[in-house]
């Protein structure tokens, strides 16, 4: 949003947008989520934006209207609402077309009050988040793609002027202004793709330096707010930035964790999904996202304790099929169950087979998951005999780093050891198996 934050010691006046939400009870709805939840998550997406809620307005309507979304009359009381609270800021729930948008703001004053739809609410917070060069150049691209097609409606005063003039006004100023300002935005996304491509190719040659390490890779993915950060810092002790509010963090941070029995993998944590999720910002993140396609294994992270996680998980698993990481496997993991009841929790082990159930903030469950995470590891291994000579010490500690150690033993040849090796590290091992068995 347009909140304008200073630094403590600079504060004269803070200026807080305050904000109207709008949602509208649509005939044709597929989605599982009621107006009142839909509604109940903008309110949060605003605050995290750093909005006051004033006021909100509902309407059912069967179909949007295709000039201003809501109709004229819907669009006047929400014009006097914005008045009488002095509101800043109308937030629509549902996506707008660029014309819609021009016909509100025309409608609601746009000179006092912004409109902005769900997409720009979560670009305005994708915006204050972004912290990595990778990040801000993502948001940034997603931020102009949605701006280039609502162009027309920022100079709409010099087209007016523009219309009104007579003759030898076709390319008036408007225009002008209109093309130069279309033309810019479009060479700023042409540079910010290019950008995006580097920083990108940077990644992929990280990816696949760990993929020919071989060390099993995890991504954690859920929807926002779940708790993947803290889960993250709970499984490896990494000083990562953790907070109670949406998209706290959007860059992927990395860190080993040494699981039980000597075996290591990565543990990505990646950008929190949402119900909604504008495509421009999972087009934009594709290069971090690549981290959930190219996982081995991903760790699902519900809320336990929401009142939608099942509809959450639902939304998760919609942007999973968007990036064609639906049929990875995953182990669901239910976060937050000190927030439960003794009777909540009984019911969850009941009706969720095979998942875990930890609080990330408390430890509990933490050991347990950390089990579950060597077991998955393994799975898809096979028992090497391998047979290292005391000049391969180097291959031993491979070994130690990326495989499950089954057995240890120092013969006069060398060292031997039977392992669980992963399967795309077979062929680096072959050189070493030994037919004796010896066990």
């Amino acid at each position: 949003m347009s909140s304008r934050r200073f630094p403590a010691e600079e504060v004269v006046h803070q200026v807080v947008d305050r904000v109207i939400l709008v949602g509208v009870e649509r005939g044709d709805r597929s989605s599982d989520w009621d107006l009142a939840d839909s509604l109940a998550e903008l309110e949060r997406l605003a605050e995290t934006a750093g909005g006051v809620i004033v006021g909100t307005v509902t309407q059912k309507l069967d179909r949007p209207h295709p000039r201003t979304f809501i109709g004229a009359g819907k669009a006047e009381e929400i014009a006097e609402l914005a008045r009488a609270t002095e509101a800043t800021v109308v937030v629509f729930d549902d996506d707008l077309s660029p014309s819609q948008q021009a016909n509100l703001e025309d409608a609601i004053e746009k000179d006092r009050v912004r409109i902005l739809d769900r997409t720009a609410l979560i670009l305005d917070i994708f915006a204050l988040h972004a912290t990595s060069r990778e990040g801000k150049l993502q948001v940034g691209l997603a931020q102009l793609e949605y701006v280039l097609p609502r162009l027309r409606g920022m100079w709409g005063h010099l087209m007016a002027e523009r219309l009104g003039g007579g003759r030898g006004t076709r390319f008036g100023a408007g225009e002008s202004q209109l093309e130069s300002d279309r033309r810019l935005t479009r060479r700023r996304i042409a540079d910010l793709r290019r950008e995006l491509k580097h920083v990108a190719s940077e990644r992929q040659l990280q990816r696949k330096s760990r993929a020919r390490s071989g060390v099993f890779r995890i991504a954690l993915v859920g929807y926002t707010n779940a708790g993947k950060s803290t889960l993250l810092r709970a499984l490896t002790g990494a000083d990562v930035y953790v907070a109670d509010q949406l998209f706290a963090t959007l860059d992927a941070t990395t860190r080993t964790v040494d699981l039980p029995e000597g075996r290591k993998v990565t543990l990505t944590d990646t950008v929190g999904f949402i119900n909604k999720l504008p495509h421009t910002l999972v087009e934009a993140f594709k290069s971090t996202l690549d981290e959930v396609r190219e996982a081995d294994l991903l760790l699902h992270v519900v809320d336990a304790s929401h009142p939608m996680a099942a509809e959450q998980m639902a939304a998760v698993s919609e942007v999973l099929g968007e990036l064609d990481a639906a049929a990875k496997p995953q182990v669901r993991v239910y976060n937050k169950a000190d927030l439960l009841s003794a009777d909540d929790r009984r019911l969850l082990m009941a009706h969720a087979p095979g998942s875990e159930i930890v609080s990330a903030s408390t430890g509990d469950g933490i050991e347990q998951l950390r089990e579950r995470m060597v077991t998955e590891a393994a799975r898809g291994s096979s028992t090497m005999e391998l047979l290292f000579p005391y000049d391969r010490g180097d291959m031993v500690g491979y070994t130690h780093e990326h495989a499950q150690i089954l057995i240890e033993e120092h013969w006069e040849e060398g060292t031997r050891i039977v392992a669980q090796v992963p399967a795309r590290l077979s062929e680096r091992f072959a050189p070493f198996e030994t037919g004796r068995d010896g066990s």
